[in-house]
């Protein structure tokens, strides 16, 4: 059982490894050093309960019902489209990585905020759920009545690990976001990112 964990874990690193919004948004928070634990536990439930849906067998149900994943299609590219623009916006305006002021967690608007957006950019987007409710469910399905569970257990390991690691090691990139340009460049990529997979979710029907 122990080598289909591996799998599972394997399987799920490999689909949360590749740059995406999610994972820019969290690279910045972890810079930022700004509720650098809530983002990460946040991500990382939120592929926990998608696994887990796909695991017990909702892949069946969203494959039933193509409409679901339109839904969720035309939404994320909404969210992602007002998002890119704040960071192009974000990108006009110089700023420096304050270290004192950024370690505090801040009013609990901001902490509620920031769970909000990682809530939207994980579930907004169809492309998480063909990963992990369709896919790593379909092939959970494959290893048996009991090989399935210790298959999603792995993935869902994969995903504490990236995400925490993401969240934690950018720390150490904080001397070069220490200038402005750097900031500038890191919001326009994020933009970019974001305009590039709302495009996506509109273009590919």
């Amino acid at each position: 059982m122990f080598s289909i964990y591996l799998k599972g874990l394997t399987l799920g690193a490999s689909l949360i490894i590749a740059i995406g919004l999610q994972n820019a948004f969290i690279l910045r928070q972890g810079l930022k050093k700004r509720f650098v634990f809530a983002s990460a536990l946040t991500a990382s439930l939120c592929d926990v309960a998608l696994i887990g849906a796909g695991v017990l067998g909702f892949g069946t149900l969203v494959e039933a019902l193509p409409g679901l994943l339109s839904l969720i299609r035309y939404a994320g590219a909404a969210f992602l489209i007002v998002y890119g623009a704040k960071s192009f916006l974000a990108a006009r305006k110089p700023q420096h990585l304050e270290t004192e002021s950024a370690t505090t967690l801040g009013t609990p608007d901001s902490l509620k905020k920031t769970v909000l957006i990682l809530l939207g950019v994980s579930l907004l987007n169809p492309h998480v759920y063909l990963d992990t409710v369709v896919l790593i469910g379909g092939l959970s399905a494959s290893e048996g009545d009991i090989g399935k569970y210790w298959f999603g257990a792995g993935a869902m390991t994969g995903s504490f690990l990236w995400f925490f690691a993401l969240a934690y090691g950018s720390g150490f990139l904080s001397p070069l976001f220490e200038k402005p340009r750097a900031w500038q460049i890191l919001d326009l990529i994020i933009g970019c990112v974001m305009w590039s997979i709302a495009a996506g979710l509109l273009l590919n029907r």
